[in-house]
């Protein structure tokens, strides 16, 4: 069984390297159905695409239909299309994978089958079926890294002719994440306001109820560049924001210590400059830490952060995140507000 990678996926499409059968699944949605309206324009003359496309839910799909749709000939083309949606479904409804199956020993020459998995809720339920897997090109759609999805974004808003002013985009992600459908989503408002010129950051932040400056991350930036008075002041803005919890801030707070612990120890056995670069995005890479920002900007501020602490200074910090976490775990505690700031003052002023 060989699962692939988007990338992949891409340039083997790009070379005209056409599987009979794909698989797709994963948690990032948008990203699959990307995939498959690119088999669709290299498969499909856009004139005759609704003559040479099914698409079905797996469902509903009743197993003597599995062979019927992908034996059906073309009309005046070389290939046609079957999209079988919500293949997770064959977990329960054995006899409609059987029939798939079954046709993947023999696929006609003629139709094109891409297989879509939903992003199940746990991600234990979401690993590959072995036996579709076996038969068809697999690729797993993860959910991107913030560089990755920076540049997603990027070719999203210039497709939908939205253009960002400084800090814009960056204040975009900042806000809502690495989620791309939430992202497509405030570009299309966005690029119903394209006429007005360039997005502004404080544009974005009107839109998604995030002012520039106010992010968690710029929270996060606080503590870690020891602005105490700023760092408190924040903790109730930025609770209030939809989707944002204590225990959010101390997990968001708890990885930037421990990266700044990395680069500290670095540091600390006389590593520095591009070195010092170098062996974070070394760390970065293995450790592939998640809920931070960009990976090129996250990297120069582990390093700056980490000619201001101390080791010792950060191990305090990691503890006394630790018993925040378990604080506000705590059916005793109901106040994030006083948590988080208490945590700031034991991080900042208790030294």
């Amino acid at each position: 069984m060989s699962v692939h990678k988007y990338g992949t996926f891409t340039k083997a499409l790009e070379a005209g390297k056409l599987a009979s059968a794909y698989y797709f699944l994963g948690a990032e949605n948008v990203l699959k159905d990307e995939a498959t309206t690119a088999v669709l324009d290299k498969v499909l003359d856009p004139g005759l695409r609704d003559f040479n496309l099914d698409i079905r839910s797996a469902g509903q799909l009743e197993p003597e239909d599995v062979l019927s749709l992908c034996s059906t000939l073309p009309m005046m083309a070389d290939r046609r299309v079957v999209v079988v949606k919500d293949v997770e479904a064959w977990k329960r409804k054995t006899r409609g994978k059987t029939a798939v199956l079954k046709y993947l020993e023999r696929p006609s020459p003629e139709t094109v089958l891409i297989l879509v998995q939903g992003a199940a809720a746990e991600a234990r339920d979401d690993k590959p079926d072995t036996d579709i897997s076996k038969h068809a090109y697999t690729v797993e759609f993860e959910e991107l890294e913030p560089d990755a999805a920076a540049r997603w974004l990027a070719r999203e808003a210039k497709r939908l002719g939205v253009a960002f002013g400084d800090g814009a985009a960056e204040h975009l992600l900042k806000s809502v994440g690495t989620d791309l459908a939430a992202l497509r989503s405030e570009l299309q408002k966005l690029a119903g306001l394209a006429h007005e010129g360039p997005a502004s950051a404080e544009r974005v932040g009107d839109m998604v109820g995030v002012h520039y400056g106010e992010t968690p991350l710029d929270w996060r930036n606080a503590v870690l560049g020891k602005d105490v008075r700023k760092a408190l002041a924040l903790v109730p803005v930025v609770l209030a924001q939809a989707g944002v919890t204590g225990v959010r801030l101390v997990m968001l707070l708890g990885t930037s210590l421990t990266a700044t612990a990395v680069a500290r120890a670095h540091i600390d056995r006389k590593v520095r400059g591009r070195h010092l670069n170098e062996a974070m995005w070394d760390a970065f890479r293995r450790a592939r830490p998640s809920g931070i920002g960009q990976w090129g900007d996250e990297v120069g501020n582990f390093c700056r952060w980490a000619e201001r602490w101390t080791s010792a200074d950060l191990r305090r910090a990691l503890k006394a995140a630790l018993e925040a976490d378990q604080a506000l775990k705590s059916t005793r505690i109901a106040d994030d507000t006083g948590v988080i700031q208490e945590l700031v003052l034991r991080i900042l002023a208790e030294r």
